[in-house]
């Protein structure tokens, strides 16, 4: 077993009337606002790409998508997750696991964990049991808590000298 490595990510975007809100790669159902963002503002799916990059010492998600670049204007977050997943894997990489936490004060996400942990697990070629979404209240604390916006946080732990693509 080669040397692990693991990389924290962390993202925030403001809600925003008129926008889908995607989270994991799900659409939630029954919100009449999304996130804000040049992508699909897809706040889970982000903070595990700079996960991933940060365990490989690859920069961040802005240095490899930047919003300033039109061809990634409404991109679909899964997609980049598995494009920065490729780039791991080149690096030297192997996916072992992601642990990920939503913070927001609603809508209520638990319905759409088992959602969320499908579809990031597909796009990393892992197992179910080697992707968990937790999710968390701002407790009325902060742009959060004031319902202005929602965050995650996630960490990766990659294996060094792996053979590419996560079999957990």
């Amino acid at each position: 077993m080669g040397r692990l490595r693991s990389g924290l990510g962390y993202d925030a975007h403001r809600l925003a009337s008129g926008r889908r809100l995607v989270l994991g790669g799900v659409e939630i159902e029954g919100t009449d606002r999304g996130l804000e963002g040049h992508s699909d503002a897809d706040v889970l799916t982000h903070a595990v790409i700079d996960a991933l990059l940060g365990a490989a010492a690859l920069a961040d998600i802005g240095a490899h998508f930047p919003d300033t670049d039109e061809q990634y204007r409404d991109a679909d977050s899964v997609e980049l997750l598995r494009s920065t997943l490729e780039r791991v894997c080149d690096a030297g990489f192997r996916l072992v696991n992601v642990d990920a936490t939503v913070i927001c004060e609603a809508p209520r996400l638990a319905p759409y964990r088992d959602s969320m942990r499908r579809r990031l697990a597909a796009a990393l070629g892992l197992s179910e049991r080697a992707v968990n979404v937790k999710f968390t209240r701002g407790e009325g604390m902060g742009f959060v808590g004031r319902g202005e916006g929602i965050a995650a946080l996630a960490i990766a732990t990659l294996e060094e000298g792996g053979d590419g693509h996560g079999t957990s």
